[in-house]
């Protein structure tokens, strides 16, 4: 096993070296903080560690004078909970809505930011994959997963509008002016609702979701409800002003709301049926259009939470709002990735996956010139007497072993250790740039 690293703190004071009687630069933090074998030369050339924590301890989204005129506030109906977000949510928010208009078939969804902090804003869902954290009501595009709008539940509604909270998510991510009109919003059985899907076909947006049954308008009648023992495929449905309720019998029984499809219009999906033989056999069903459209169009926040998760960059922090901080930095990300896709789809151009484009991006960012690799040449007799010159890498303090552990019982343990320049004991660690023995101490 390797010894731990010491801290810089430690080490510094030892790199003094025995001829020039003058401190060495100390080395910097992101290389002491990974394994020798590990460092990644990009992060030291854009900025020190040391520059990089000095940012992070002084990040503020807003006014700090003003942060505390709103903590003093607290318990108080005027209390903001988001106050140090907002500034920074808002300009999202509009760079978001601005650079994209969504395909016509969007969806509404929520979205858990994991979190530990004791705040009254972090959340339980037990059907998500992360269960405690912040929730968020996400509208995003079911095409390819663009968040478009989103909105942070602060553990009630500060304007409630006495129609339920999941009206009002919904209601508050739809913003006509910027979006425009004619969109099928798509929906979870949280959401659906009779009043819901009346209030958006009166604005001029379709709706399609699940639907429960102890929901209000839902129709109380049982003369056209599906038999106990149906057969599967069998559906039912009736009609309540723009309305269309569905009920599909698939394993279970599926009740679907909508205001823009056709109760069945002769599709079928493919089922492992069991036949009286007791043997499985595939067939074709019967299925509503609402089922076959709202399989298609329903996961679009779940793309986008997708998408999220393969490159986030999240991060442990003890102040509560940098983990939505960095969350907001993912959406961005993600948003302008989706945007190049697009893009070069359009222009017939082969685009970058997510990976790439995130290279590109801290390139551009750092103000680094990235150049295309060319392809490789086959070797001449120019080319290969030309000496190589080797790679000029930055001089870092690391402690390295002298010489390589012996297992032979036969030899003493101390055979090609090097005296350490302070103890004067024979030492096994010495410096990576100086050469120097030196003792290794963990940091306490």
């Amino acid at each position: 096993m390797h010894p731990p690293l010491p801290h810089l703190r430690d080490f510094t004071p030892l790199l003094a070296h025995p001829q020039s009687h003058q401190l060495l630069p100390p080395a910097d933090l992101w290389t002491l903080l990974t394994p020798q074998d590990c460092v990644v030369p990009f992060p030291p050339s854009v900025m020190t560690g040391k520059l990089y924590e000095a940012i992070s301890a002084n990040l503020h989204m807003s006014d700090p004078a003003a942060d505390a005129v709103n903590d003093q506030l607290r318990g108080q109906p005027a209390y903001d909970c988001l106050f140090r977000l907002k500034p920074f949510m808002e300009q999202i928010l509009t760079a978001c809505q601005a650079y994209y208009q969504p395909h016509q078939n969007i969806a509404v969804d929520e979205r858990m930011v994991a979190t530990k902090a004791r705040i009254s804003m972090k959340q339980y869902i037990k059907d998500k994959p992360t269960k405690w954290g912040y929730k968020l009501f996400v509208l995003g595009d079911s095409a390819n997963g663009y968040t478009w709008n989103f909105s942070v539940y602060e553990g009630k509604a500060r304007k409630p509008s006495g129609k339920g909270l999941s009206f009002d998510a919904v209601v508050n991510l739809i913003h006509v002016p910027s979006l425009g009109t004619g969109y099928t919003v798509y929906v979870d059985n949280f959401y659906t609702s009779s009043l819901l899907f009346r209030h958006l076909h009166g604005i001029g947006f379709g709706a399609c979701g699940t639907i429960q049954h102890n929901r209000i308008g839902f129709p109380k009648t049982s003369a056209n409800d599906l038999p106990k023992k149906a057969a599967r495929g069998e559906m039912r449905w009736i009609r309540d002003g723009p309305l269309m309720f569905v009920k599909w019998k698939d394993t279970r029984d599926v009740t679907m709301c909508s205001t823009v499809h056709k109760a069945y219009s002769g599709k079928t999906v493919q089922r492992r049926v069991r036949n009286e033989s007791s043997t499985w056999s595939i067939q074709q069903i019967p299925v509503p259009d609402t089922v076959k459209a709202y399989n298609k169009f329903m996961g679009g926040v779940d793309l986008s939470d997708a998408l999220i998760k393969y490159f986030s960059v999240t991060q442990k922090s003890r102040r509560w709002y940098m983990k939505l901080f960095l969350h907001f930095i993912d959406i961005v990300v993600v948003n302008s990735f989706i945007i190049q896709k697009e893009m070069a789809l359009a222009k017939k151009k082969k685009p970058l996956n997510q990976k790439q484009f995130r290279e590109v991006l801290c390139s551009e960012l750092a103000g680094v010139v990235r150049t295309q690799e060319s392809p490789p040449v086959e070797a001449t007799s120019a080319s290969s007497s030309a000496p190589r010159v080797p790679e000029r890498r930055p001089q870092v303090c690391l402690p390295v072993t002298v010489c390589e552990p012996s297992t032979d019982i036969r030899q003493k343990a101390t055979k090609g250790r090097r005296k350490c320049v302070k103890c004067k004991n024979k030492k096994m660690f010495m410096c990576s740039s100086c050469g120097i023995p030196l003792c290794v101490k963990p940091a306490h």
